[in-house]
């Protein structure tokens, strides 16, 4: 609890979990907020000090079923709560004692409503449909959905006129706010929130607050970092004002009694070290840094701007992104005749772009021992040794020691690496996923097509390849498989549907990655016999994820070892095929997933792998997944399918006007394999408790323990990971890496 008066902190309380929802009593003394997937909203007495007491739950629906409370308020006199559950498709409508219980409104089904706003005159209700792309219309008296608006992608925040005679709807997987007339249900306008006006998905659009003369709209765009401010003093001629910069991840905006806006920032206000992190031996997992809890959030107040100093801001919020307008490409140095396209449409003598997913490592547990570049040897748990085709790739064909992930786990990860974004829906609910949840967990792993609220508006690069008739094919990637072997798997998303290989087994611990290389080799054979290969091909090879220590599979050091060999022979095979010519095969991790790097926790291993690649160099131009999804675009021929694609620096530092053809041989690992773990592991229960079966089900930070012990030694401590707050690019992409990226 924040005192306005003095930006004091006057009053913490802690829940088991929480959710987005939170509201007051209409006369203040009474603070409401979400339980989460407990399906309960948590009360409070709030006194004029401030200061919180009283709790009590209020319990919405039973306990085993779905419901997730999210948004909440309470109409005029208190007397009523209404609560939405978007895991339930439900509006609740209880008393603020809960004492006789809920009643329930159903919605359409995999709507999952969001928030929810009673009409100026009490008798209505309107619930944005978070799913639905809608925003539901609640006749009280009646007791069910009279009319439903349609709205575009994602509608979450809403902000009502003075009069009740218009709705703000915050659209956040669209950029936008639709501003609909109560009246007709008609939208009258739809209001760009972005910095360019043509500017693909990204800037997310969450909240939303309406001055008390309904003349002046901040809305936050949370993946922009930034406040935009409209004039919509005049219905259907809304004006832009400018920009305001933030923290980190604006998930809410509010403007205050005294008229100053507050943001909260999600994220915080940087990132930061975590040089307490998980340390084997330290204090208890719930005060060590993780990667998933590391950024604090925090509440910004800014005194609302003059009409000099909102240009100042928007001047600073414009040179704050690297986004330019029109699909323009971030400048960069580029040689004459470098086979990555300047811009969009332009040839290429790079025809098929391989795309290879990993498994969670960082640079430095298995680059960290290359001489020459940014590395600490003494992080590097899976060297040469183990990883000799890994590192003869680095060394022949570029050594990327400045890449980053922009995910955290797995959840993310995926999207991040398919569509250059993750949407308000996966980004508000992994970390649910990722913590202790309850026993009945609702919210499950929102990402890979698990749930089509996740789908970005942009699309996934397969979309973008359908769009553009580029032929595409997946090896793993959002694929279910089947439940027996031998047995075809299933395309989790529609698009893959009859681009998809079967019998190319997804993540599965217990299939070696060399059973996953020897099926792609039989479909290079064919793809020769044929004389045609599909233009982008996604493949996953996840085992180096490894098992941990769990007694009879393979050891952390045999799986990687298999899973670089894998790697090895994907390459050989291609590299001997008639495709190698116009071939550029790009591997990363989806997610670096907390292990040590002495630079950053996001940086990862990456591998740029063709004939037009620039050998034996350090390339240390700072890069990121969504570099190497920007540079596959522009080779295929692929829009951007978000902000951040469409503002990565290409990779034009890989590669050369010049190819060189020469095949590449597959070296054998130096180290056992088929080695298996015992009962005497370190580790080896705690690993045979864990769920495997699924990434990331594990609790990471004691998995990646285990992993550092098992290869270094029972007795080794475990280096915490790096938080950086080091990324200032200059958007320049010097040969040699010495430009001035920091």
């Amino acid at each position: 609890m924040v005192q306005l008066k003095d930006r004091t902190i006057v009053a913490r309380v802690v829940v088991p979990q929480s959710f987005y929802g939170m509201c007051f009593s209409p006369d203040g003394t009474r603070l409401f907020a979400s339980g989460g997937e407990f399906d309960v909203v948590h009360r409070w007495a709030c006194g004029k000090d401030g200061l919180l007491s009283d709790h009590a739950s209020i319990r919405i629906t039973p306990a085993k079923e779905s419901f997730v409370v999210a948004g909440l308020s309470m109409n005029a006199n208190g007397t009523q709560l209404y609560a939405c559950g978007p895991w339930g498709d439900r509006l609740a409508i209880t008393s603020p004692e809960g004492e006789s219980g809920a009643q329930f409104i159903p919605m359409a089904k995999a709507s999952f409503p969001y928030a929810v706003m009673p009409s100026r005159d009490g008798q209505k209700l309107f619930v944005t449909l978070w799913g639905g792309s809608a925003v539901a219309v609640v006749d009280l008296a009646a007791s069910a959905v009279e009319a439903t608006w349609k709205t575009p992608s994602h509608p979450t925040e809403m902000a009502l006129s003075r009069g009740g005679d218009f709705l703000f709807v915050a659209c956040s997987n669209s950029n936008s706010v639709a501003v609909i007339d109560t009246a007709t249900g008609r939208t009258t306008e739809v209001i760009a929130t972005a910095l360019h006006a043509n500017a693909p998905n990204g800037s997310t659009p969450t909240s939303i607050a309406l001055s008390k003369d309904d003349a002046i709209l901040l809305v936050a765009n949370a993946d922009n970092n930034n406040l935009a401010v409209f004039n919509v003093s005049e219905r259907g001629q809304s004006r832009s004002m400018g920009f305001i910069p933030t923290g980190w991840n604006p998930t809410s905006v509010r403007i205050d009694p005294q008229g100053d806006i507050l943001v909260a920032s999600g994220k915080g206000l940087s990132p930061r070290t975590n040089r307490h992190g998980p340390v084997p031996g330290g204090p208890p997992r719930t005060i060590r840094e993780y990667i998933g809890g590391l950024h604090t959030g925090a509440i910004s107040t800014i005194k609302f701007p003059a009409p000099a100093e909102l240009a100042a801001y928007t001047t600073q919020a414009y040179a704050c992104s690297p986004l330019l307008k029109d699909g323009e490409v971030v400048k960069a140095k580029r040689e004459e005749g470098n086979p990555i396209p300047a811009k969009l449409g332009d040839p290429s003598p790079i025809r098929h772009c391989i795309y290879i997913i990993k498994e969670n490592r960082t640079y430095d547990q298995v680059f960290g021992d290359i001489e020459g570049a940014n590395g600490d040897p003494s992080l590097c748990i899976f060297p040469e040794p183990v990883t000799p085709n890994q590192h003869a790739l680095a060394r022949e064909f570029g050594v990327l020691d400045n890449f980053y992930v922009e995910s955290e786990v797995s959840a993310d990860g995926h999207e991040w690496t398919m569509a250059a974004y993750a949407t308000d829906f996966v980004e508000r609910t992994w970390p649910l996923n990722y913590r202790k949840q309850p026993k009945n967990a609702e919210i499950k792993y929102p990402s890979e097509g698990n749930y089509d609220i996740a789908v970005p508006a942009g699309g996934y690069i397969w979309d973008r390849c359908a769009e553009a008739a580029v032929s595409y094919r997946s090896y793993g990637e959002f694929i279910e498989n089947a439940g027996k072997p031998g047995e075809p798997g299933r395309a989790k998303v529609k698009a893959l549907e009859g681009h998809f290989d079967p019998y190319f087994l997804s993540y599965d611990l217990n299939v070696s990655d060399l059973d996953r290389a020897a099926r792609f080799a039989e479909e290079l054979a064919r793809f020769e016999k044929e004389g045609a290969m599909p233009r982008f091909i996604v493949m996953r090879i996840p085992n180096d994820h490894t098992a941990g220590t769990r007694v009879g599979a393979l050891t952390p050091t045999a799986m990687v070892a298999q899973n670089d060999l894998a790697v090895g022979r994907i390459i050989e095979s291609l590299s001997h095929s008639m495709f190698w010519k116009d071939t550029a095969v790009f591997i990363v991790e989806d997610d670096a997933q907390n292990g040590s790097d002495h630079v950053d926790a996001h940086r990862t291993t990456a591998l740029v792998i063709s004939p037009w690649c620039k050998r034996r160099q350090v390339n240390s131009s700072m890069y990121s997944t969504s570099s190497m999804l920007r540079t596959m675009e522009l080779i295929l021929g692929l829009k951007p399918m978000s902000q951040f694609d469409a503002a990565a620096v290409p990779m034009f530092a890989s590669f050369t006007s010049t190819p060189d053809f020469t095949p590449f041989k597959a070296l054998a690992p130096r180290v056992d394999i088929e080695a298996r773990n015992i009962a005497t592991a370190w580790g080896a229960d705690l690993s045979a408790s864990m769920d495997l079966a699924v990434e990331d089900a594990a609790d990471d930070l004691l998995f990646n323990e285990i992993i550092w012990k098992s290869v270094k030694g029972a007795d080794s401590p475990m280096p915490p990971p790096v938080r950086a707050a080091f990324v200032f690019s200059s958007g320049s992409d010097d040969d040699n890496g010495d430009g001035d990226d920091r």
